[in-house]
């Protein structure tokens, strides 16, 4: 099967979420054997449109990010050029939609919308119509599907596809030293961290012990609260730990807490909850990590620091673990295949197959 992606920007041009998910997607497809072409802006030194890397062909139709227009342009006539089997494209940005949709209708197959929802295009007339107009639109929690129907996306062309992680290297990395509370995310603006920590201040007079991953700007600011709420004792802030790191810390931890305001999908709890631990989710209307836990016996659910402390002193009584095979179903293995499956039907409906 030949694969046309479409995102005029990637990983290489901007670390984001919306791009390591289209980066994971096409390592996926490319390692099940198939074709895998990348429409993008030029991030590679040299005059030649087109780069080979890791069996994957990437034909830059614009020199850089900016020449946008030159980008949409082309992208129609370079798809049809191409002859692909499927059209998959980014949502960002939404100007590359319209020109991805067109150029799927001329080569006669199937399009494709991956809507992460890390960066929500604003509502416009063209943007949702061409977001309707998508043959399938994939998504990663039911979260960005309501936002999707909100748009008008009918119930029934939306599809949610997890981010997936890799069960076997959780299970085969070798524990860290037991902490009791763990949190791992960038400490930025979004994290939210200070409810965790007052929820740990209410423990004080208890014994625990907690380790938070991540740096970022606000870093110094958690530390002082720490500080201040005279817990700094029982933190230990680690910064930037490479997945090998928290994958071994998470297997030598107990808690995982999410509290973070905004998180389409919590790849790092999953992660955590796959390695033992028992999930803590402070709720917030714009992030689905309570998706995670519900109905599942070792993760609660809280909307203050008092819950939150309590869910702590609860989750106490629950069995240590280093594996739960109740999230094999997030493997990369079966996220591939749910993305190879809606392929196919979707070729068989468009009577390619």
């Amino acid at each position: 099967m030949r694969v046309a992606v479409v995102s005029l920007e990637t990983v290489d041009h901007r670390d984001t979420e919306t791009n390591r998910r289209l980066r994971t997607i096409l390592e996926l497809v490319r390692d099940a054997g198939h074709e895998v072409h990348v429409f993008c802006a030029q991030f590679w030194d040299g005059e030649h449109r087109t780069f080979d890397r890791d069996d994957v062909t990437y034909h830059g139709l614009a020199p850089d990010t900016e020449a946008w227009h030159s980008f949409v342009a082309r992208l129609p006539i370079a798809i049809a050029s191409l002859g692909p089997d499927i059209v998959h494209a980014s949502e960002r940005p939404p100007s590359q939609l319209l020109a991805a949709s067109w150029g799927a209708t001329l080569a006669r197959v199937p399009f494709l919308l991956e809507w992460y929802g890390d960066d929500v295009p604003e509502s416009d007339g063209w943007t949702d119509w061409t977001t309707r107009r998508a043959d399938r639109l994939v998504v990663p929690s039911e979260l960005v599907a309501t936002w999707a129907r909100e748009r008008g996306v009918d119930g029934d062309g939306i599809e949610v596809v997890p981010n997936p992680i890799d069960i076997d290297r959780i299970r085969s990395t070798e524990p860290d030293e037991e902490v009791d509370v763990i949190y791992a995310r960038r400490l930025d603006d979004g994290a939210n961290l200070e409810s965790l920590l007052l929820g740990l201040a209410e423990l004080r007079d208890r014994d625990w012990s907690a380790t938070v991953i991540g740096d970022g700007p606000r870093r110094e600011e958690y530390e002082r609260l720490a500080s201040d709420l005279r817990i700094d004792d029982r933190i230990t802030f680690a910064g930037e730990c490479s997945l090998e790191e928290r994958i071994a810390a998470y297997r030598g931890a107990h808690v995982f807490a999410q509290t973070a305001e905004h998180c389409v999908f919590p790849t790092e709890m999953l992660r955590a909850l796959a390695a033992g631990c028992v999930g803590i989710i402070e709720y917030h209307v714009d992030s689905s990590a309570h998706e995670l836990v519900e109905g599942w016996d070792r993760g609660f659910r809280t909307t203050s620091e008092e819950e939150l402390a309590d869910a702590i002193l609860e989750a106490g009584d629950l069995e240590r673990l280093t594996f739960d095979d109740r999230f094999a179903d997030y493997d990369r293995d079966d996220v591939r295949d749910q993305y190879l499956t809606t392929y196919r039907a979707l070729q068989e409906s468009s009577g390619l197959l």
